[in-house]
């Protein structure tokens, strides 16, 4: 939702609240999709003299 527009916190608090309550609901995750933390990570490049 764009709240932009608003100004004032509290008013654009209570409309991100109230859409959020609108919106339909968010499909579960799949099974074999790792969140962030579970994730593998990406090793780093050794820095200094370059592969190619």
């Amino acid at each position: 939702m764009n709240t932009k527009q608003v100004a004032d916190k509290d008013e654009r608090k209570k409309l991100k609240r109230t859409a959020r309550k609108k919106a339909a609901p968010k499909a579960k995750r799949a099974a074999g999709v790792a969140r962030g933390s579970q994730k593998r990570k990406v090793k780093k490049l050794a820095k200094g003299q370059r592969k190619r």
